[in-house]
Formats: structure tokens, C-alpha cells, sequence
């Protein structure tokens, strides 16, 4: 059975009234594999000690954040007040990547029904981002015996420029980022492997441009591991996305990173990454798709769950 990463303190921490972060997201999509009876084992996090932030994060930026002591205008361009429920959040929410990679690296692969907080730099968060869990999860893998080299695989539709950042002089951890170019952020710092699409661009050109792009990335990089953002905000009606990539486009999308990675023998962990509808119910048939297609790619002879 797939294991998926989940806790229910993912949907419950105070924002304010009609902020555009999509709360109810994660319990709704654990809602859905639940009453599907989709074959997954659940495992609960424990939140991230400090000692590993550190590791990649500026010391005095950590505290600040633990303690409540930083400065409003940083909180601000978080975009979250902040608040001790939102920090037990999100140190469990960087509990449960670690802990995705962890039994990605036992069982070949694994999901967190969270994650894919990348525009979190060394010193400042970003964009709904307090820490980097993409890299704090590469830094972590690489302490695994026989991982030298972590590929990092972002195709939310905002470009990852936290982790660009963050990984910038790391041999030992490669980003690739496929996103729209006129989108968030306005500044996009190097990823070893950029991708930038145009406004507009549908799901045939979407994967004519990408899987080309990771198959070469896994041929010269040959990475130990992969960690996956799956966002679904590259989809034709999200909000805050720009692109027009449809439903199924999503699915083959997903389908192909594991199909790759599984014909490497390579582990990945996956995060579902973003996605922003009013709505946030419209989401979870996307970000279902993710568990979908692990489930087809991985257990094909004991489960196949088909597309609706």
C-alpha cells in the first residue's frame, strides 16, 4: 500500500477571513482517498526540531520566527500573521517531508498530502512559505547511506526561488524548475535547470517541454533521489497560475515523473505542492491525481485505480 504523510493540524490554523491560502485543501483530499478506500497507509508526523532548520537556515531567522520576535514587515511578505498555532503547523508540516523522504527511501516511494514551500530563502520567508521544506528534505536525504545526490523536481507553476537560492553553491542537491515565466516571483534566481513556459501555455506544449527536460536531467545527473512538487496550479482555471495545462494533463503529467523514476530505480518522495481555487473543493480531484498515479505506477499487479 502507498504511504501517505498526513496530519490534520495541515487545516487548522487561524488566517484571516477570505485570505487566498486554501486551508481546508489538505483535509478535503485526505477526505477523498479515505471514502475511495484508496490503498494507502497513513502516517502521522512529529514537528522538526530547530537543529535541522539550522542547517540550512540563517540561526537568527529561525529563532526570530520561533519565538514570535520577527519583524512584522517580514511576516508581511510571508503573508501570515503569525501566530504559535501557525508555527506548530508548519514545523510539523517540515516533519511530515523528512518524514516522506524517509519512507520513500524504505518503500520506493511515498506523499505528503502537504508540502512544496519553496520560495523560503536562507534569512526571509516568501509567498506562504515560513521554511524550505524541499531543501531541508534533500539535506536530509543526503545523510541517508548511498544518497550523494538529490534531484529536486519543481513543477509548481511559481518558480522555486528559495531553493534556487538555498542550493545555489550545492553540488550534492540539483533543481530543476518548469513554471510560468510572468509569474511569481518577479526576481528568479538560477535553478541548475530552468524552465520558464509563456502565459498560456496548454498541456500538450506543457509536456512536450517538460518530460524531455527530465529525462535528461535523471540521464546527467543520475541523482540518488528525486523529490517531487506536484503542483497543480499549472492548471487552466487556477487563480493564481497563468497557465492552461487541463485535468488530464495533470494526470500524465504525475504519471511520467514516477513512470521515470521507477525506470531509474530511483526514490522519490512527493509533496502535492499548490493549487488556489475559492473553492478549495475543485482542488482535490488534481491533487488526487498525484496519489493516483502512484498507486498505478508502483502496485499496477494489486491495485488500478482508474481516472473518473
Amino acid at each position: 500500500m502507498l504511504p501517505v504523510v498526513y496530519h490534520p493540524i495541515y487545516s487548522d490554523f487561524p488566517i484571516p477571513d477570505g485570505h487566498r491560502y486554501p486551508l481546508s485543501k489538505y483535509r478535503l483530499l485526505k477526505d477523498y482517498i479515505t471514502d475511495n478506500l484508496w490503498p494507502v497507509t497513513t502516517h502521522v508526523p512529529s514537528m522538526l526540531n530547530s537543529v535541522e532548520l539550522k542547517e540550512i537556515h540563517a540561526p537568527e531567522y529561525v529563532d526570530a520566527l520561533l519565538t514570535g520576535a520577527i519583524p512584522l514587515v517580514k511576516m508581511r511578505r510571508i503573508g501570515f500573521p503569525w501566530s504559535d498555532a501557525l508555527l506548530t503547523r508548519s514545523l510539523t508540516s517540515l516533519g511530515g517531508t523528512t518524514l516522506t523522504v524517509d519512507l520513500a527511501l524504505e518503500q520506493g516511494v511515498a506523499i505528503h498530502l502537504t508540502g512544496g514551500y519553496h520560495h523560503a530563502h536562507y534569512d526571509f520567508g516568501s509567498g506562504f512559505c515560513l521554511f524550505n521544506d524541499l531543501v531541508l528534505a534533500a539535506n536530509h536525504a543526503l545523510k541517508s547511506e548511498g544518497i550523494d545526490k538529490v534531484l529536486i523536481v519543481d513543477c509548481d507553476v511559481h518558480h522555486g526561488d528559495g531553493t534556487a537560492s538555498l542550493t545555489a553553491n550545492r553540488s550534492d542537491i540539483i533543481t530543476l524548475s518548469v513554471h510560468c515565466e510572468k509569474n511569481f516571483p518577479s526576481r528568479k534566481p538560477d535553478s541548475d535547470i530552468d524552465l520558464p513556459l509563456q502565459i498560456d501555455t496548454g498541456s500538450d506544449d506543457y509536456l512536450d517541454a517538460f518530460l524531455p527536460c527530465l529525462r535528461l536531467a535523471l540521464a546527467q545527473h543520475q541523482p540518488d533521489m528525486v523529490i517531487y512538487d506536484a503542483g497543480v496550479d499549472i492548471h487552466r482555471d487556477d487563480e493564481l497560475g497563468y497557465l492552461a495545462v487541463c485535468h488530464e494533463g495533470i494526470a500524465k503529467r504525475d504519471t511520467a515523473v514516477f513512470e521515470a523514476c521507477l525506470d531509474h530505480q530511483i526514490p522519490v518522495a512527493a509533496v502535492i505542492g499548490g493549487g488556489y481555487r475559492s473553492d478549495h473543493a475543485q482542488l482535490v480531484p488534481l491533487h488526487a491525481e498525484l496519489i493516483r498515479a502512484a498507486i498505478n505506477t508502483y502496485y499496477p499487479t494489486t491495485w488500478k485505480i482508474d481516472n473518473e
